[in-house]
């Protein structure tokens, strides 16, 4: 246990399963966080949960469906009555929809993605903003990507377009933010290896490979890459940064 952001209470959403916003908890925890992760599946919520109980940390799971604005209010609240305020919010909590873009759906791909990579982080800052104020200021992390900069050979077209929109969406934040000395800042991540990944790596003969040749350094990311990065923004270390993109990508946008 480190105690970087001892007292801090911290929301992250999108916590269940080996993916970023699981990284993140775990690592804002382990700082000294007391943590009040959200995830829409039960199951991959309570393996979280068991995983930060099993390691001592302060830790609490809320379930629930973030399309909804209500439901974000309700975790903001959670959070605030179990602990007493809130200090960070990091918006992991996504999904997205991928096809060539002749195939592009507007409903099934195009309204789809916006609403699961762009809609569930402004409800979530939303949300949260009242409870920041009235702790004096705090740390917002939403989520762009190295896709918020550079293109990928096909499919990608909403998810694309949304990242970059987090990217304005967030800078935004931060003017709004400033005079209540509340930062807002993204994290652009390059490939970083979820059960999602994993099972592509398993299962297609040279996939991790080819990632890694749009890479300056020889492996994937990990969710405690990322975890790290959020650490620092979520901590007073970080007391003079906002509007800021960090790009934890193994150089990817700068090839």
């Amino acid at each position: 246990m480190g105690e970087r952001l001892k007292d801090k209470v911290a929301v992250v959403t999108g916590t269940g399963g080996l993916g970023i916003g699981q990284g993140c908890a775990l690592a804002l925890a382990r700082e000294g966080a007391a943590v009040v992760g959200c995830d829409i599946d039960e199951k991959l919520a309570g393996e979280t949960l068991a995983l930060a109980t099993e390691e001592g940390l302060l830790y609490e799971s809320f379930v629930a469906d973030l399309t909804d604005p209500a439901a974000n209010d309700q975790l903001m609240a959670f959070a605030v009555e179990r602990f007493g305020g809130l200090d960070v919010l990091i918006t992991a909590a996504a999904f997205v929809e991928f096809a060539p873009v002749e195939e592009f759906d507007y409903d099934k791909h195009w309204r789809r993605t916006l609403q699961g990579e762009l809609d569930l982080v402004f409800l979530s800052c939303k949300a949260a903003w009242s409870h920041l104020k009235a702790r004096g200021g705090g740390s917002i992390i939403n989520f762009a990507s190295a896709n918020a900069y550079v293109a990928l050979p096909s499919g990608a077209l909403a998810h694309c377009a949304t990242k970059g929109g987090v990217l304005a969406m967030t800078r935004q934040l931060a003017m709004e933010g400033g005079r209540y000395r509340i930062r807002a800042n993204t994290i652009s991540p390059g490939p970083v290896v979820s059960k999602h990944i994993q099972e592509r790596v398993n299962r297609e003969p040279g996939f991790e490979e080819m990632i890694k040749k749009s890479l300056m350094l020889d492996r994937l990311g990990t969710p405690e890459d990322i975890g790290h990065c959020a650490v620092y923004l979520a901590s007073d270390e970080s007391s003079w940064v906002t509007g800021s993109d960090i790009r934890v990508d193994a150089g990817a946008t700068a090839m």
